[in-house]
């Protein structure tokens, strides 16, 4: 019997004989699947000429769209390899002239696939005339490996810390100016890696820059240990051939983003001895996070304020999500006592000290920060969040008066500093939207803090007096850039600017006159090299322009509440000059959330997209952050229909004002801007020529049991009264709701191509969402391309995964609106 492999070289024998006559042929009529392991596809794809096989074209890719993607990809490394400005931290200068400042520089390392860290440096100095000079050094210095940094209060310590991979331990190193003065290893039986998350992340220096507290990973628990023999009783750590590791008892997680995370635990670190100790007295119920050292008081204990979460009955996903029930705990630290080679780590007490809940009487509390004068405990507060239920909403700022004689209390009254605003008149302050505060944003009065916060489609910086209230916009009331804070230089700001098509600037801010009650800030461009980028972007962004847009909002008599009424807002990117009168196709970008905001900002992603012959309508309609607290909370229980109607009427207005061809309109959104995308091709099939999603909440239903967020589908669906109904168990009627408020309800009516981008390793919008509504387009023959990154969540923001979505999205877009 002739096996698979002779019949192959036979056929292709009498193929060669005969491929003069056949060969076109023969390319046309045989199957591709019938062509084996390629030799057959190899041999049929010549033309019978001098010219060698054609190459095989990669899985996704045809004849047709390459040139398009090598052409896109090769513009896209452009954008990709420009670093952003990620922090920054200010120092007196030795020479008492002036101050040195120190940047924290991220780029993304497509090889690599991860995100190269660099630190750059600058010396800045102010002229009398009141100009200011930064005089940078000639390259930036990679921190390869560093996880997190944090400088001592006074500038002449850093902490540099360096997570492990898998079981090695922790490394602390301690800087001074010209060298590594200490460094210490952690091994996993103390802690495991330190966390970096941006929430429950906390570090922080005591006062005599001896001690420093941080929260880490608890030590991964022991597991069953098996050997030939069956069950080994004398379990330990370490792993040989003679044995193997069991599971042990499951453990809830905070949801996406910590999977396989340990429980955050506090711990507290001797720089002089290396030891590091757990802090006692916390019950191991709560999750513990945003850690302060207390002002020292002298002849009390040391008292650390932290905030806990507290699991309940399960833990829900903390990602994204500020309303989870938090409070401010004061807990003592470890006692120390002094020895001639150092302090070390003494608690000789045979009870856990007590533990205060300073904010019993508020459900949310979270970015503890005390006054320079050690007076006041200020922090936010989500309340809004966690008395609605919306995942986030408008924020407010509140202070206790700390105790002086350090007898800690948890009745201590909560003063509001900053209240919740509900609905704004034009152009007053919208409400406090941020969620985090410099760990020094303190004017030299002691009373005026800086901070970053939403104010409709931007981010601006304030000025807030902590005892007064008063609240000012200090960055340029004319500009419609976003500005952020980034450090404080005395009584002047280091802060960035961008817009949609203005790469991130430095600004240097200070007040014209202090003495004026009613003090202008004036706002000096800084170069740096930072602002470089390559010069075909450069050309590129120069061509572009940017509004925004207020859009009034139809059926008025839908909405009860004055702040559901206000115009909502858009912000359009388009080309300066049109080509031959046409106008080029639109994208409408949807955020997700949908409790968040698209900014005025800068996106390497989008700003790629109008790169290519794109206009953008990015559209944040009500439900965004940044409108006021009524706008916001008159989305819940409107899901698939008012957000959907604010849509269509942004899309329509730069139609009818001549901004947009009705013929070439595509629609993009992630998460919920997924859930908007796919039910606007569902309910408006003939509206959106092309469309492209990322992880989308398509159906409800199904979501619900498999999310990290099932309270999410219940807010979101029935409003308020959602969260009193949730239930790890939905009803049939609850079911029935969330199928028909999503967006799989209206499958039967796509038309539009589809590219769908799934995370593998999403828990918040699992891939089985995706994958259901795309083959349900592909049984209908709706033309779907799917990509699948197998080790993304649901961000999806990995940098060679961010790169090939924002390609294909460009080159799919491109091929249906050409």
């Amino acid at each position: 019997m002739v096996n698979g492999v002779a019949i192959l070289d036979i056929a292709e024998q009498i193929l060669k004989l005969s491929c003069y006559y056949f060969s076109c042929f023969l390319v046309i009529d045989l199957p591709y699947n019938l062509l084996c392991g390629g030799r057959l596809s190899t041999f049929l794809a010549m033309d019978g000429s001098k010219d060698g096989p054609l190459k095989e074209m990669p899985l996704g890719i045809d004849a047709a769209t390459e040139e398009e993607y090598a052409s896109q990809s090769r513009l896209l490394q452009e954008f990709t390899s420009m670093s952003s400005v990620d922090k920054a931290w200010v120092f007196k200068s030795d020479s008492g002239f002036g101050s040195q400042a120190m940047f924290s520089i991220s780029q993304p390392n497509l090889l690599a696939n991860k995100m190269k860290k660099f630190i750059l440096s600058s010396h800045v100095s102010r002229g009398s005339n009141k100009s200011v000079s930064f005089q940078w050094t000639p390259f930036p210095v990679e921190m390869t490996g560093v996880s997190v940094i944090a400088p001592s209060p006074s500038g002449e310590k850093l902490l540099v810390a360096r997570n492990p991979e898998k079981e090695s331990p922790c490394r602390f190193e301690i800087w001074s100016q010209a060298q590594v003065e200490k460094e210490f290893h952690i091994p996993p039986s103390v802690h495991g890696p330190v966390y970096t998350d941006g929430w429950f992340q906390g570090i922080s220096w005591n006062h005599d820059e001896t001690r420093i507290t941080y929260v880490a990973e608890e030590p991964s628990p022991s597991k069953p240990t098996f050997t030939s023999q069956g069950y080994n009783k004398c379990s330990s750590m370490d792993t040989d051939l003679g044995n193997w590791k069991g599971q042990g008892d499951w453990k809830e997680e905070w949801g996406e983003t910590y999977a396989g995370a340990q429980q955050p635990e506090l711990f507290v670190f001797n720089i002089n001895s290396g030891e590091a100790e757990a802090v006692k007295g916390i019950d191991k119920s709560l999750s513990v996070g945003q850690v302060v050292w207390v002002p020292q008081v002298r002849g009390s204990n040391q008292y650390l304020v932290f905030v806990g979460w507290s699991e309940g009955t399960r833990k829900r996903g903390m990602k994204y999500c500020y309303n989870r029930p938090c409070a401010l705990y004061a807990v003592k630290a470890p006692n120390f006592e002094s020895e001639a080679d150092g302090h070390e780590l003494k608690d000789c007490s045979t009870e856990d000290p007590p533990l205060v809940n300073l904010t019993q009487s508020i459900s949310t509390a979270f970015n503890p920060l005390f006054s320079p004068d050690g007076k006041f405990l200020l922090f936010l507060s989500a309340k809004c969040s966690v008395e609605s239920g919306a995942h986030s909403a408008t924020n407010s700022l509140h202070k206790i008066d700390w105790p002086m004689d350090g007898v800690l209390s948890s009745a201590a009254k909560i003063t509001d500093v900053i209240s919740v605003v509900m609905s704004a008149e034009d152009s007053c302050f919208p409400g406090l939207y941020c969620s985090s505060i410099l760990s020094n944003p303190w004017l030299s009065d002691g009373r005026t803090m800086i901070i970053s916060s939403i104010w409709c489609s931007c981010q601006v910086i304030l000025s807030v007096n902590v005892l007064s209230g008063e609240v000012l916009r200090i960055s340029p009331t004319n500009s419609s850039f976003s500005w952020s804070v980034l450090t404080l230089d005395g009584d002047n700001i280091i802060a960035v600017s961008s817009s949609p098509v203005d790469v991130p600037h430095i600004k240097y801010g200070y007040l014209v006159d202090k003495e004026s009650k009613n003090a202008a800030w004036s706002w000096l461009n800084v170069a740096s090299p930072t602002d470089e980028c390559p010069e075909k972007v450069k050309s590129l962004l120069s061509s572009l322009r940017f509004s925004i847009m207020k859009i009034p909002i139809r059926d008025v008599s839908d909405s009860p509440t004055k702040g559901a009424t206000n115009p909502i807002e858009a912000i359009f990117v388009s080309s300066k000059t049109k080509r031959n009168d046409a106008l080029n196709p639109l994208i409408v970008f949807l955020h997700g959330g949908p409790h968040i905001v698209s900014l005025s900002s800068f996106s390497k992603s989008l700003a790629f997209l109008s790169s290519i012959g794109f206009s953008l309508l990015i559209v944040n309609y009500r439900g965004s952050l940044g409108f006021g607290e009524e706008a916001l909370q008159s989305l819940p229980g409107k899901i698939g229909y008012q957000d959907l109607k604010d849509v269509l009427a942004a899309v329509d207005h730069v139609i009818d004002v001549g901004l947009a061809s009705p013929s070439k309109v595509a629609v993009l959104g992630g998460s919920h801007g997924g859930f908007l995308t796919t039910h606007l091709i569902g309910q408006e099939p003939e509206k959106f020529v092309v469309a492209a999603t990322r992880n989308p909440a398509c159906n409800l239903a199904l979501m619900v049991g498999t999310t990290d967020i099932p309270d999410w589908c219940y807010v979101e669906a029935y409003g308020s009264e959602g969260k009193n109904s949730f239930t790890e168990a939905p009803s049939a009627e609850h079911l029935t709701l969330f199928h028909r408020m999503s967006p799989i309800s209206h499958v039967s009516k796509v038309k539009t191509p589809t590219l769908f981008l799934l995370g593998a390793q999403d828990i918040r919008l699992p891939i089985s969402i995706g994958l259901q509504y795309s083959r349900a387009l592909k049984e209908k023959g709706v033309p779907v391309k799917v990509i699948m990154f197998p080790h993304d969540n649901h961000a999806i923001d990995r940098p060679q995964s961010d790169f090939e979505s924002f390609l294909n999205i460009g080159v799919w877009f491109k091929k249906y609106l050409s």
